[in-house]
C-alpha cells in the first residue's frame, strides 16, 4: 500500500491554446510545461509516486518530455478529463494508495508548500483543494451589457491539485461516470464527501491561452540565475592536412594532436559550459584514458555538456570562444564555425561569437607550435524546481 500518489492530467488537446503542438508539450524555458510539475510532485518528501494521463498518440511526445524521470508508466486518458481522470485512478487501484492528488498537467508551477496543505488537510477530511479568494468585483452580463453585480463575499478561484482519500474518489468518479462536472471537487460535492480548502498560490496558474503562455515564460525569466563559466584548451600541431576548430574542417599544413579530433575550440567551449554549472571539466566526462573517445568528434563532448543545461532546466544565453594562434586566418571561416556551434547546440546564431587573434609571435602560438582557445558561456539555470531522478 502506498501512502500518497500523484496524477497529473495531461490527455487533453488543447483547443483554446491553438496549434498542432499540445500545450502540455511546448517547450517553455527548456523544458516541456508537463515537467514542471511532474517534478514538483517527484521532489515532495510525501508523494510515493508520480503517474502521467496522456493520450497514447502522443506517447513520444511525453518520452521526449520526461526522459530521466522516475515516474510510472503513463496511462492512456479518455475523450473528456472526468473520464482522463477515473481511467487514471483505476490504474492506480493495484497501489493501493491512501491519499491521491490529481493535478492538471497545464498547472506549471505548483509550489511545494501548497501541496503540502492539501495532504495535511486530507488527516481530517476526505478531500481538499486550492483556491485563492476572488478579489476583483464581479458582473454578470448579457450581449455586452452588465445586468448584475455579483457579491464576491465567500468566493474561491479553484486550483490543481485537489486531493482526495482514494477509496472515496474512485468511488465517486465510477458512479458519476459520463457526468460532466467542472473539476474533481465538484464531483466530491456529488458524493456528499466534504472537501476542504486550503491557501492555494498566485503563482499556480493555468496556461490555457498563447498569453497564459506568455505569462508563464515572463514568470520564469524572473526566477533564474546567471552562471558564467570560462574554459581553456591547447592543443599542438602534428602531421596532418587540415584542423578542426569549432566543429569547421579547415586545410592546413598540419593537423592538431590529441585524443579526440583535437578541437580545441569545441573543447574550450564544452570546459566553460561545464564550469558554468560545476560540472567539472571535460576530462572527467570523457577521460582521455578511455578508447573509446579516440579520434571522437568534439561535438559529442560540446551536446552532452548543453544535454547537462537542459537537464536543470537551463538554457545558454552566450558563448564566446577566441581562438590563439598565427595561423590558419580565423576570419574567413568566422561565420562558419558560429554556425555550426549554434547547430550543435540548437541555439540561436546570434548567441555564438567567434574571435582570432594572435600573441604577436610571442610564445609557442607564436612560434607556430600549436593553438590555444579560451571560452566563456553565460548560462540562464532556473531556480524553483528540484528533480528526483
Amino acid at each position: 500500500m502506498a501512502g500518497c500518489l500523484a496524477l497529473v492530467v495531461g490527455a487533453g488537446r488543447g483547443a483554446r491554446f491553438g496549434g498542432e503542438l499540445p500545450k502540455q508539450y511546448h517547450d517553455l524555458a527548456g523544458r516541456a510545461v508537463l515537467r514542471y510539475s511532474l517534478e514538483a510532485f517527484l521532489a515532495h518528501p510525501d508523494v510515493d509516486e508520480v503517474r502521467a494521463v496522456i493520450n497514447m498518440d502522443d506517447r513520444d511526445l511525453y518520452d521526449e518530455a520526461v526522459g530521466g524521470l522516475a515516474l510510472l508508466d503513463p496511462v492512456g486518458g479518455g475523450a473528456a478529463r472526468q473520464d482522463s481522470v477515473r481511467l487514471g485512478l483505476e490504474s492506480l487501484i493495484e497501489y493501493a494508495p491512501e491519499r491521491v492528488l490529481i493535478h492538471d498537467a497545464a498547472r506549471p508551477f505548483i509550489d511545494g508548500e501548497t501541496i503540502s496543505r492539501i495532504i495535511d488537510a486530507l488527516n481530517n477530511h476526505s478531500a481538499a483543494i486550492p483556491g485563492m479568494p476572488v478579489n476583483d468585483t464581479l458582473k454578470r452580463g448579457e450581449d455586452g451589457v452588465i445586468t448584475q453585480t455579483v457579491s464576491r463575499d465567500g468566493l474561491w478561484r479553484a486550483q490543481t491539485p485537489q486531493g482526495f482519500r482514494f477509496p472515496e474518489i474512485l468511488a465517486a468518479h465510477q458512479r458519476f461516470a459520463g457526468r460532466e462536472l467542472t473539476d474533481d471537487a465538484a464531483l466530491a460535492e456529488a458524493a456528499g464527501l466534504d472537501v476542504r480548502l486550503v491557501q492555494g498560490s498566485e503563482d499556480n496558474m493555468k496556461v490555457t491561452t498563447q498569453d497564459d503562455f506568455s505569462r508563464a515564460k515572463s514568470y520564469l525569466a524572473g526566477a533564474r540565475e546567471f552562471r558564467n563559466g570560462t574554459g581553456f584548451d591547447v592543443h599542438r600541431f602534428d602531421t596532418g592536412d587540415h584542423i578542426m576548430l569549432c566543429g569547421v574542417k579547415i586545410p592546413h599544413d598540419f593537423g592538431l594532436s590529441g585524443h579526440s579530433d583535437a578541437d580545441v575550440g569545441l573543447h574550450a567551449l564544452t570546459d566553460a559550459i561545464l564550469g558554468a554549472i560545476a560540472q567539472g571539466d571535460i576530462g572527467s566526462h570523457f577521460p582521455p584514458s578511455d578508447d573509446q573517445w579516440r579520434g571522437a568528434e568534439s561535438h559529442v563532448f560540446l551536446r552532452h555538456a548543453n544535454d547537462l543545461v537542459r537537464a536543470r532546466g537551463g538554457e545558454i544565453t552566450a558563448l564566446d570562444v577566441t581562438l590563439i594562434c598565427e595561423a590558419p586566418k580565423i576570419g574567413p571561416h568566422r561565420d562558419a564555425m558560429r554556425a555550426r556551434i549554434a547547430e550543435i547546440l540548437d541555439i540561436d546564431i546570434g548567441r555564438v561569437s567567434v574571435k582570432g587573434t594572435t600573441t604577436e609571435r610571442l610564445g609557442f602560438t607564436g612560434r607556430k607550435e600549436g593553438i590555444a582557445a579560451q571560452a566563456s558561456a553565460t548560462i540562464a539555470l532556473q531556480t524553483r524546481t528540484t528533480t528526483r531522478e
